[in-house]
């Protein structure tokens, strides 16, 4: 809860957590129904979907190195982040979200990562590097949030829904190594699986619950079109290419 100010306004966002604009799904589905209808194999991934995203909520596309500022609007950012479907994704829980690379050994000068390293000093190292990041983009934008999209394997379901980008404070986790050399961080209350990292390429992933508020939506399949039919349509001939040497 944030305390009351007299004398300052408070900001608002462009709009309220996972209650987009009104015309979010028909500009989504029009996206992926064209993208169906065009693509020899459909696939959707990161840049598409910031893409996508940006489109559908009238923001701008701003791909960025730290990733957590691509799609802009107003007071706030987005990280966008696409995630294929386990089953029936209807009924899924969680995800896992890749969210960077975080290497203590760059960073802070840590020599040679392993499993022999204290569990609890590489996480709160991993975890202060991806706080530096969340830290660094509050400094510019009020509100900042990671819209996740769960894809079904033929692509005709999806979840979409959003969460705050926020700082984890390590006291409040602990860490330990699994059998395959990873370090996975646990909340001290409840024990529930919340990060791994992995010393090999520095990945560091979070998993997040889905809310109940997402959007679950289904796309009807189009016909594919075919190259001739797409050629024609656009009226091409010879005449649209030119030898320059």
């Amino acid at each position: 809860m944030e305390p009351k100010l007299r004398t300052v306004n408070k900001a608002v966002p462009p709009y309220d957590m996972n209650k987009f604009p009104t015309s979010f799904v028909e500009r989504f589905a029009e996206e992926i129904v064209y993208m169906l209808a065009t693509k020899d194999t459909m696939s959707l991934e990161g840049n598409e979907w910031e893409q996508i995203f940006a489109h559908c909520i009238n923001a701008e596309w701003k791909p960025s190195n730290v990733g957590l500022d691509d799609v802009v609007l107003d007071n706030c950012c987005w990280s966008a982040k696409t995630v294929k479907g386990t089953g029936n994704i209807g009924k899924q829980k969680t995800v896992r979200l890749i969210s960077g690379r975080n290497s203590p050994t760059y960073s802070f000068g840590e020599g040679q990562v392993s499993s022999e390293a204290d569990p609890n000093h590489i996480g709160r190292l991993v975890l202060d590097i991806w706080n530096e990041r969340v830290s660094g983009i509050r400094q510019y934008f009020k509100f900042a949030r990671t819209v996740v999209l769960v894809k079904s394997l033929d692509y005709s379901e999806y979840l979409i829904f959003e969460v705050e980008t926020i700082r984890y404070e390590p006291d409040q986790y602990v860490f330990e190594w699994n059998k395959r050399g990873n370090l996975e961080g646990y909340t001290k209350e409840g024990h529930n699986h919340k990060f791994t990292w992995q010393p090999h390429g520095s990945q560091f992933t979070i998993i997040e619950e889905i809310p109940k508020c997402r959007y679950h939506l289904k796309v009807r399949k189009p016909e594919k079109l075919d190259k001739a039919s797409i050629l024609k349509a656009l009226s091409f001939d010879k005449t649209w290419v030119t030898v320059l040497d």
